[in-house]
Parts: structure tokens; sequence; C-alpha cells
């Protein structure tokens, strides 16, 4: 009798040996444990209870049917036991020096942001919060529900260091009510991606990413009209100057949601095109769009390349991004950066003009208005091309969009701030007045779009952009958010100070969206009309003639006086931070002395090549 029992264990132990290997039990991770390696437990345990009724039966020994409840009972929370126990240590010994953080919502985002957290190492989380209190003192996953009202405990009693919103679906609005209840807090506030980009397959859940820029706004982005979109785009040949830069590539991912029959892609760097032409066809192939993208290096001073572009691929939209915008740097550099500005206009709008492109859309800047920079002076300027072609006979509609700075864009303040914030301070804010318009580079690039459309030709049409708000404003939200504290240590003995610098060259207090109050609507709630004077076309080729001309010989007295002899507002200039005038010299009064003294002889424009000198041509 002993050795039939022996010799029944002996198969009984090799039997479930290999149901356990069959069932996958011995290759399962056991920290990485879920819901499936509980059902693969129990129906493994099903069939070694199986097998050993069936042992049972071929040795004649009789079992009751109680011994193999409790065989089954005993094999699960055997070997279930200790795998679990083994997973809990295993995740307490891993997660000792995890981030405590806290989840906020409690719905089906955050519940698969915990299992995601619980997969790895790096956070521990302590509590859900919701706003429904249906869910309130639930327990989700062994982690409580709380209101709202309880964040403040949590973060103190835990120690919590971020908060991450799970909160996909929730409105622009909500999100920012929340984020605003939990800047006054010690923790750094993260979100995972909404839920436009959960379901396009762009993102997923555990894609944790600092706050949208959008949120740091402090108003409600206005949804686009499709239809206004549309009607320079859809069927239509467009394409893009300065493709590359921040403006431009956002320009053209709008673009290719209203299906163009061609996007052409224009930049004088070779990286920045490479990159934008491998997003913009990697959105086509993911979303199943089909029509070419071409990518073209070529500078927008280039007159001669322009219009054979225009006219070999029948162009009927252009989107003019290309320019120097950074107001130091244009003050370091300004004979180049008048040229780019004014010189890349002339050349793209009159190669327009003489190509018939059916629409020509100027992407201009606030800093046009009353301008105290040479960027600003040159952007103005070259709005009044465009309002002095519109004057002549021509088969090209001329738009000029203005709208202020762009959160995110490159050279922007937010992108500094972040950057200053990772390295831990200090923060540098140029001055504790200075204030600017702001909108996102998504809804700047929808209103460009849509302005396009509402143009009527040579006028000026202005992105109503809110309330300007104070950078100083701006740093100390980025810096909350951030988990960090200004004025005094929080209670973590956490601060990044702010640092006044000063205005930069060229740069003013407070900027202006309008010349006059001559202001109309368009039927769009964020598009003006802005009704303003102008020069005649040949005023104003002369002036532009003999200015390009001054920039070609570096002479910045003249470049300077010219602006200021045409651009309202702009007076008293000097170009007093140019790094070649300086090196040279010639600054102030003194430069035509020491020209003369010096026997200079200024390069003549001629000898400079197609798109270097003036580059002016009327044929």
């Amino acid at each position: 009798m002993n050795e039939i029992w022996l010799l029944g264990v002996g198969v009984q132990l090799i039997a479930t040996s290999l149901i356990f290997v069959w069932q996958g039990l011995y290759r399962s991770v056991i920290r990485y444990m879920g819901q499936q390696a509980v059902w693969d437990l129990v129906k493994a345990v099903s069939y070694s209870t199986l097998a050993l009724t069936a042992v049972s039966v071929v040795t004649s020994l009789s079992l009751p049917g109680t011994a193999l409840l409790v065989y089954w009972l005993l094999l699960f929370v055997g070997i279930g036991g200790v795998r679990l126990t083994s997973r809990a240590w295993h995740q307490i010994s891993t997660r000792a020096d995890a981030r405590r953080v806290i989840i906020y919502g409690a719905g089906e985002s955050g519940r698969q942001l915990l299992n995601a957290l619980n997969h790895g190492s790096d956070y521990r989380v302590v509590a859900f919060i919701d706003d429904n209190p249906d869910l309130h003192e639930t327990v989700i996953n062994g982690r409580p529900v709380l209101g709202a009202t309880d964040v403040a405990n949590l973060v103190e009693e835990h120690v919590v260091r971020q908060v991450l919103l799970a909160i996909p679906s929730a409105s622009q609005e909500r999100r920012r009510a929340i984020i605003n209840s939990l800047v006054g807090l010690p923790v750094r506030v993260r979100t995972i991606p909404k839920i436009s980009e959960l379901i396009s397959g762009n993102a997923i859940v555990n894609q944790i990413q600092d706050v949208d820029l959008d949120d740091l706004l402090g108003r409600e982005p206005v949804p686009p009209h499709p239809e206004l979109i549309g009607r320079c785009i859809t069927d239509k040949v467009v394409m893009v100057t300065g493709a590359g830069g921040s403006i431009g590539s956002e320009l053209c991912r709008q673009i290719l949601t209203s299906a163009p029959k061609e996007l052409i892609l224009l930049d004088i760097s070779e990286f920045a095109l490479y990159s934008v032409d491998r997003e913009i066809k990697s959105l086509c192939h993911r979303h199943g769009l089909h029509f070419p993208v071409i990518t073209l290096l070529g500078s927008v001073r280039d007159e001669q390349r322009l219009e054979s572009i225009f006219k070999t691929f029948s162009v009927d939209t252009v989107y003019h991004a290309a320019a120097y915008k950074h107001v130091p740097m244009v003050e370091y550099n300004v004979s180049e950066g008048v040229a780019n500005n004014v010189h890349g206009t002339w050349s793209a709008a009159w190669a327009a003009h003489r190509a018939g492109v059916g629409t020509f859309v100027l992407v201009s800047t606030d800093k046009a208005v009353r301008p105290t920079n040479v960027m600003g002076a040159s952007k103005r300027f070259a709005e009044l091309i465009l309002q002095g072609l519109s004057q002549i006979e021509t088969p090209t509609r001329f738009c000029i969009v203005r709208f202020g700075n762009v959160l995110g864009s490159s050279g922007s303040v937010v992108p500094l701030f972040r950057e200053q914030i990772s390295s831990g301070g200090p923060v540098t804010v140029t001055h504790p007045e200075v204030s600017r318009y702001f909108m996102s580079i998504r809804e700047a690039a929808q209103l460009v779009l849509q302005s396009g459309a509402l143009g009527t030709g040579g006028d000026v049409l202005v992105l109503d952009m809110g309330e300007p708000v104070k950078i100083v404003d701006l740093a100390e939200r980025m810096i909350r958010l951030s988990g960090y504290d200004v004025e005094r240590d929080n209670m973590f003995g956490e601060q990044i100070d702010l640092e006044y610098i000063g205005l930069r060259p060229g740069e003013k207090l407070h900027e202006e969206l309008l010349l006059g109050t001559s202001v109309t609507g368009t039927g769009h709630p964020m598009i003006m009309r802005a009704e303003e004077e102008a020069f005649d076309f040949d005023v104003i080729e002369d002036a532009a003639h003999r200015l390009l001309r001054a920039c070609a010989e570096m002479d910045l007295n003249v470049v300077t006086s010219m602006l200021t002899e045409h651009v309202m507002g702009f007076s008293g200039h000097e170009p007093r931070h140019d790094f070649v005038w300086v090196k040279q010299g010639r600054v102030g009064k003194r430069a035509r002395k020491i020209l003369d003294a010096e026997n200079v002889t200024p390069i003549r424009p001629e000898l400079m090549g197609p798109h270097q000198g003036s580059g002016l041509r009327r044929e």
C-alpha cells in the first residue's frame, strides 16, 4: 500500500510540474504579475487537481471530494501567496526611493496610468483625486480616492513631489482651473496626453509630460473655422517659406488637414528642411494622406529661383514665414537682418506677382507697431511692400497677418525658462513690468490660415491676442508648476530665484498690435481688419532700392534713417550694437568721417550676385 501511495505522489508531482510548464508559470516574471497571471494560476491548479483525481482512480486511492477541494485551495493559496509576497517585497525594495505622486482623475485613464506606473520603480502612487463625489472614500487597487480639498493634506503628509493629471477628456477651461488650484502647492504638475492624441494613436496613457503650453495662457483658444482654413488650401498647390521654423512647420501641419493638391516646403537650412520633411511625410503616412510633399532648398532673397518655382509648380497660395525674428540678434546684425526681412519679402512677393500666384500671406509681428528695434522696423517695412504691391494691377491678393509672441517657438521665453528651471535656476526676466501678447503655436497657425481667406488685398489682419501677460507672472507660474517656490523655501527646501537682467537691445516694456484706431471686423471673432496708412507703390519701391543698397554697402546710418523715414514710430535709433559696425569703429555720427579717413570703398551691389545686392527689378 505504501508503495502505491509513494508512486501516486511521484506521478502527481511530475504531472503537476508538466502542467505548470505547459501553462507558463515558470516563465512569468513575478514583478509584472497581473490579472492574467491569476487566471493562469487558476487553470494550472485546476488541471493539477484533475491529475490528482486521475491518479487516485488509477492507483485505487480513495480520496474524498473534500480532500480534492482542500488540495486545490492549498495549492492555489500556497503558490499564489509566495508569488504575491515576492512581488510585494520586490516592489517595496525597489520603490524605497520612488517619487511619491498623486493621480488627478480616477477614471479609466487614471486606472491605466496606475497600472503602468506599478510596473516601474520610478513612481509610487499614494492616492487618487477626483471631482466626482460618488467616487470619494472608495479604493482603487489599494489607493484611496479623495476630493480636491484633500490635495494639500496629502502633499504634506506623504511628501508628494508630483501631481499627474489623468483627465484627457476634460475641457481646456476645466484643465486650467485644476492647474490654477495646484499652482500654490510645492508639487510639479504633469499630465498625460489629451483624448484627441490618445484616439488618433499619436500618444499613449503612460506618456507623462509637462503641462501643455496652452494651459499656461489665461484664456480659452477659439475653435478654428474649417471652411476658412480650406478656402486657400483644399485642392490647391500651397507653398510655405521658412517651412523649417517654428511657425512655418506648424503651418505645414495644419495645412495637411485641409487636403492640398501639393505642398511645397522651402527653407535655406538643410537640416531644418530635412526635419520638417520627415515629420510631414510621417504624418501623411499615419493619416492616410496622399499628395506630393516637395522639399526645396533656397533663399527667399533669390527672386529668380522663387519665380521659377512658382511657375513650375503652378503655386496657388504662399505663406511667407521666412524671416529673422530674434530682436537682439538682429540688433547685432543689422544689415543682414534688414536685408533678409525686407529683400526676402520683396523677392517672394514680386515673384508671386509675376508668376500669377493667387494668394500671398505675410506672417508679421506685433513688434512692427511703433517699433523700438530694427527687427520690428524691418517687418513693418515688409508690410509696406505688400501694401504697395496691392495698389498695382496684379493677379495676386496680398495679405498681412500680425500677431504677438508664440508660446514654445524657437527663441521664445518658455523653452528658455524650462531649461533654466531644469538646471536649478535662476530664471532670468528682463524687467518686472515687461509684458507680451501670447498665443500657442497651433492657434497662431490656424488663425494665419483663416486670415488668408479673409484678406481683401493690402489689408492688415490682426489677431486678437487677449490680454497681455506679464513675463514675471508667466515665469513664477512655470516655477511653481515645476514644484519649486519663488519667494521663500517650500516644505522641501527647494527654491528657484528670479533674476532681473534688464531690457535687451531693442526691447520695450509693452508691445502693441495696432498703429491706429481704425479697426473693423471680419466675421471671425479673433481676427480684426486694421486700416493703416501706406505709401504709394512707386515710393515704397524706390525706398526699398535705397534701403537694400545701404544694407549691401553696410551703411547702417542710412539703413536706420531710411527705416525712420518710412516706419511710423521708429525714431532715435542708433546702430550701436551691430558687431561689425562697432568693430569698424563706425558708431554714430563719426561713421562717414571714418569711412573717408580710411578710404573704404563700399561694395557695389552689382558685384554681389543676383540675391545679395539690392535685387529689386521691375520688368
